[in-house]
């Protein structure tokens, strides 16, 4: 697997290096030793799956607030997405700033997000499917989030917003609450 960390230091998009034949490839998506080496959280609790009818559905931007902090793992496998991560790490140079990476059941690429990020995506092709490793269990009690055109982080998309979730579009206004996370390390 192939590491490259985003501007956003201690997000990487992980590229799986294929062993191509006639038959097709065969490439690893996931290493507990490579994870490590890299200082990701390699210790995974939960799994789930997002399936997508249209394109230009957005999911986001979500985060968990401590304790229950959660570096996520996600790919795409069917379809294309844009994915979005913004810094919350208070002190981080990069606190607030985002960064999109597509991922694609073409491409293959794995995001790896750590604690105190936020996520969201929007769908590029209808019938798209993410797939997510979490390193800790969800807490609805806990569940943070602000709209993905909060003007706090100018967040650009592709494509216009056709779908999303009430509680999505409801967040309110971002206020950081200095008491959700510690200096960036």
């Amino acid at each position: 697997m192939i590491f490259e960390e985003t501007k956003l230091r201690g997000a990487y998009v992980i590229k799986p290096e294929r062993l191509e034949d006639e038959r097709g490839f065969f490439a690893r998506s996931f290493c507990l030793k490579e994870f490590a080496e890299h200082g990701l959280s390699p210790f995974v609790v939960q799994c789930n799956i997002s399936y997508n009818k249209k394109k230009g559905t957005f999911r986001g931007m979500h985060f968990q607030a401590p304790p229950f902090e959660e570096d996520k793992i996600v790919c795409c496998t069917q379809g294309s997405i844009l994915d979005y991560v913004v810094d919350l790490r208070l002190g981080s140079p990069t606190f607030k700033q985002w960064v999109a990476v597509e991922l694609s059941a073409e491409n293959r690429n794995i995001l790896y997000i750590p604690k105190t990020f936020a996520h969201g995506f929007i769908t590029l092709t209808n019938d798209t499917q993410v797939f997510y490793q979490m390193t800790q269990f969800y807490n609805a009690e806990s569940a943070r989030g602000f709209r993905w055109d909060d003007p706090a982080f100018d967040i650009q998309l592709p494509i216009p917003v056709e779908s999303i979730a009430e509680k999505d579009r409801s967040f309110p206004p971002f206020e950081y609450p200095s008491i959700l996370f510690s200096s960036a390390k």
